[in-house]
């Protein structure tokens, strides 16, 4: 492309002014499909339904108008999202789900908006269609089960499969269809809560006939393509439900690391039945698992593997069934003492001549294996008058041995050890020491002196410290303190890593980073464990947390034009302290003006009188307090808005010459009054893929106004490559925001038919093709290169552009051809279930289009263009849609019909052969159109064609417009 592209494209480049008023618009939406849907119908005049076979993929597009252009976001229920967060395609033009599934039928939403008016919400209803394999099951009559199914017993077979929509059942026996009394021993009926889901057989009195082989067929009926599935039953004397038993004992217990198998085996079941293992409430087996048939090994075996273990076994007769076990894996956890000085007293001291318990409780399992030993100073310890050793029953969890010292004694100080073992081991014991002497004392918790009331701020480190003394020192409990009945009754407030309590060995408890949101009461509190067994000591922490004022704006853009007053605001939310606040308004370095805040404002304003080049810039405004200082940032600027691209431009793209095309581009300047007049706009222009930029600038006169449609014509656009084109504002200020979209041609080759054109320009004819069926073919000619020699008074000098290098396609009447020869010319078929499909919110009626064509019949002996509408349905039929005969004069002429298909359809144009060879008859410029024809032109007016290429020409003479072409 290069340098020749950037000046063709320079030079044949014009600029039109447009100035319309109203293009800004509310959204307004609509919902095509495409995809493998299996069927489309409407449903109550609001709602189509969309029909798809699981596993397909499904497509829908939302078509929107409007401008500004819509943001689009696709949601399954109203209001709510769907079921993929983030998902980017949530927000295109089109949702594609590959592989949907049954759950993801329902309501699809599609909600477009631009800020004007209301947003605009279409819907669609997909219905996934599918069919499960069936399942056939066996049972007896109730009262009547035995080991066996014998002779004169009632049996139902049961056939359930899951569908939508709803399945239909058929019931063999052998080869011979089962039907409602075709045979007295055999009723067959659905269950009144399950029609359509179940479908039951009923042998009366079981018979020797009775035992056959039985097929269920669950079908659709073939919808969307789904087949018909089965299900069989060999039903014999020796059916029986299945019955098992475990190889194993009931409870297992086990050591830690070893390897453990459960063995489940089937006692009786006919069909064999088949085992499984399962664990109560859904919960996964240990990852490590084996498992063989009805054998289930588990290596290595932690204590996380203990509890509960289910054998089912099933075989569709009767019900399953299932015997459990438990597996306990040895261990002991979790062991703590206490110390309580008397436990008829109350008292908070140990004292000689009274009594001393020692309490130590280990979590065993399991707990009838748990047992428990006493030392003193590491010998043996027994139990005796004055030192009495008690267990609780071993059946309860956690075990709890007490030591009583009774009337104590100076030689009774020293150290206890309770020492907690399994009886059969496996696992390590736990040793417990409690040292009771003179200086054994109860805790005592104080706060230091000046940390009662701490006051931090936001960000930093906090240490809230408890000074606990006593022997053995216990463990301290941290948590928070509602300072009000109402908010303790709200909820518990939580400590800063999320729990209700927290535990310290040495009475300190560290906040990182502390937050606005930590402030409150602190209670420090010692534990009963692994101390005295007295009632709790605590004390209280009030912790305060400074933060610096929240303000808002935190940072706004203000565009403004020289010469205008605007007022700049910065309000205050929120702050800790609330009192001796400050503000100061700067414009960069420079300082404006300080103050002071009232208890009575809570926002400071700074105003401008009338705006100069200076006045521009970034403006601050700090409120401060002692945590520090909130900024409100203003950037006032001249800058204009960006450009607001239209994208719901009429035939914006065209194609007059071959391997070029044509694009209208259109746009409105958001804001334009906000600052200083636009004087121009930097167009600039990339292929994509390449690096090159070219660029140029358009000038405007005179204001813009808001809501004016502004129109720039690019030509000389390679077919068919995309562009990428950015589009900013210039004003005295400088350079405003840039816009940019993307360019893509789009052959006119039976895409969708919401726009189809074709003026002949490629050699594939935009998929047209010559009838097989007729006489002669049209010819693809331009009239640079038709040859007039012999046939000078018929047929057109140049396309319906005034283009003598444009193509379009004409019927040549000289010899052979004869009067009444036809040549016919079709369309490429458009399938009315693509994306052209009527909008959501339609009636069940066939869409209209408009078909349009340019024509020239020119000559004494013109014959007749006839027009046909051929739909493809059951029978393919030809409908004759317009029809002119007869010299029309050596002009083009446009032709625009209404066309009302219901099914898929070509076009076909009929060029008839007259009686001389002065009978050419050429088209050009064909469109079809979603809607209808807008002013179908009478026959005799002469057709307004767009400015030729020599105009174009003519118009850019003059070189006025820069050329910029630099690598970006």
């Amino acid at each position: 492309m290069g340098l020749v592209f950037g000046l063709l494209w320079l030079f044949t480049g014009f600029l039109q002014g447009v100035h319309g008023q109203g293009v800004y618009a509310p959204p307004s939406v609509r919902i095509v499909h495409s995809g493998q849907a299996c069927n489309v119908e409407e449903e109550r005049y609001s709602e189509r339904v969309y029909t798809i076979r699981e596993g397909e993929t499904l497509e829908l597009q939302c078509l929107v108008t409007g401008h500004p252009r819509p943001q689009i976001r696709w949601t399954k229920t109203a209001g709510g999202a769907l079921d993929r967060q983030g998902d980017p395609s949530l927000h295109n033009e089109t949702l594609k789900i590959e592989a949907i599934g049954r759950h993801q039928g329902g309501r699809y939403y599609c909600k477009a908006e631009n800020g004007l008016g209301s947003p605009a919400i279409r819907s669609i209803r997909v219905d996934v269609y599918y069919l499960d394999d069936p399942v056939i099951t066996v049972h007896q009559s109730v009262g009547e089960t035995k080991e066996q199914f014998y002779f004169e017993r009632t049996v139902f077979l049961r056939c359930v499969a899951n569908s939508n929509p709803p399945v239909h059942y058929t019931w063999r026996r052998g080869r011979e269809v089962l039907t409602q009394g075709s045979d007295s021993g055999v009723e067959i009926y659905e269950p009144f809560f399950t029609q359509g889901e179940t479908k039951i057989l009923k042998l009366k009195n079981l018979r020797p006939q009775d035992y056959a082989n039985y097929t269920c067929i669950s079908s659709v009926r073939n919808v969307c393509g789904i087949g018909d599935k089965r299900a069989h039953f060999s039903l014999n004397n020796r059916t029986a439900p299945p019955s098992i038993k475990l190889l194993l004992d009931d409870p297992l217990v086990v050591n830690p690391g070893e390897t453990v198998t459960l063995v489940c085996v089937a006692s009786a079941g006919d069909p064999p039945p088949i085992l499984k293992w399962v664990r109560p409430g859904g919960e996964e087996l240990p990852k490590r698992n084996v498992i063989n048939g009805g054998t289930l090994t588990i290596p290595a075996v932690t204590v996380d593997d203990g509890g509960a273990y289910s054998c089912m076994a099933s075989n569709n007769v009767g019900n399953p069934a299932k015997k459990s076990t438990n597996i306990l894996v040895r261990g002991l956890r979790k062991g703590r003492f206490w110390i309580t000085p008397d436990p008829y007293h109350n008292d908070d001291n140990i004292q000689i001549g009274r009594e001393v318990k020692i309490s130590c409780q280990v979590e065993a399992t399991p707990p009838e294996e748990l047992q428990f030993s006493w030392l003193k100073n590491g010998r043996p310890l027994r139990s005796s008058e004055r030192m009495v050793i008690t267990h609780t029953d071993t059946d309860v969890s956690p075990g709890t041995t007490n030591l009583d010292i009774i009337d104590l004694k100076f030689t009774d100080f020293g150290t206890y050890t309770c020492v907690a073992s399994l009886r059969n081991g496996g696992t390590p014991e736990i040793s417990i020491d409690v040292n009771i002497s003179s200086t054994t004392v109860p805790p005592e918790l104080t706060v230091p002196r000046g940390r009662s009331h701490l006051i931090a701020q936001e960000g930093d480190t906090v240490d809230l410290q408890c000074l606990v003394s006593g022997k053995p020192k216990p463990i301290i409990l941290w948590s928070r303190v509602e300072e009000s009945a109402a908010a303790a009754a709200a909820a518990t407030a939580l400590m800063p890593d999320g729990s209700m309590q927290t535990e310290s060995y040495d009475g300190v408890l560290r906040i990182m980073n502390v937050t606005r949101e930590m402030s409150g009461m602190y209670r420090c509190q010692t534990s009963q464990y692994n101390g005295f067994n007295v009632k709790p000591r605590e004390a209280l922490i009030q912790l305060v947390v400074q933060f610096p004022p929240t303000v808002e704006p935190v940072y706004t853009e203000i565009r403004q034009a020289l010469g205008r007053a605007f007022s700049l605001t910065c309000r205050l939310l929120r702050a800790h302290p609330a009192r001796l606040l400050r503000y100061e308004w700067k414009l960069g370095s420079r300082l404006l003006t300080v103050g002071q805040f009232s208890d009575q404002r809570d926002d400071t304003n700074y105003h401008v009188r009338a705006l100069n080049r200076e006045g521009y810039g970034e403006y601050t405004c700090d409120i401060t307090n002692e945590a520090g200082a909130g900024r409100c940032t203003f950037l006032v600027t001249g800058k204009a808005y960006a450009p607001e691209f239209y994208y719901d431009t009429y035939s914006a793209l065209w194609q007059n010459r071959p391997r070029v095309y044509g694009f209208k581009l259109q746009w409105t300047q958001m804001e334009p009054n906000a600052v200083d007049r636009i004087l121009a706009y930097r167009l600039g222009i990339r292929q994509m893929g390449q690096s090159r930029w070219w660029e140029q600038e358009i000038p405007m006169e005179g204001n813009i106004q808001k809501g004016e449609l502004l129109t720039y014509n690019l030509t000389e656009l390679i077919k068919p490559e995309s562009y990428l084109v950015r589009l900013t504002p210039i004003t005295r200020y400088g350079e405003g925001d840039a816009t940019e979209r993307i360019i893509t041609y789009s052959a006119p080759v039976n895409p969708h038919l919401r726009e189809f054109q074709c003026g002949f320009e490629d050699e594939a004819l935009c998929l047209f093709s010559q009838d097989k069926t007729d006489e002669f073919d049209w010819t693809r000619h331009s009239a640079a290169t038709r040859d007039t020699k012999y046939t000078p008074n018929t047929g057109p000098s140049s396309d319906h552009t005034g283009s003598k290098q444009g193509f379009y396609m004409y019927i040549e009447t000289s010899r052979p051809r004869l009067e009444g020869d036809k040549a016919r010319l079709l369309s490429p078929t458009f399938n009315m279930g693509s994306k052209s499909s009527a909008s959501s919110s339609s009636v069940s009626t066939n869409p209209t289009y408009c078909f349009a064509f340019y024509y020239h019949m020119y000559g004494k002996h013109i014959g007749a263009l006839n027009v046909f509408l051929r739909q493809k349905g059951q029978t393919v039929t030809d409908t004759s849609v317009w029809s002119l005969t007869g010299n029309q004069g050596d002009r083009w002429r446009q032709a625009k019909v209404n066309i009302h298909p219901n099914t898929a359809f070509q076009m076909v144009m009929e060029g008839v052969r007259g009686a001389g060879i002065e009978g050419d008859i050429a088209i050009d410029d064909v469109t079809i159109e979603e809607g209808e024809c807008k002013d179908p032109p009478p026959n005799n007016l002469r057709s307004l064609a767009p400015p030729s290429s020599p105009h174009i020409w003519q118009l850019c003479v003059t070189l006025s417009l820069a050329l910029i072409g630099r690598q970006r």
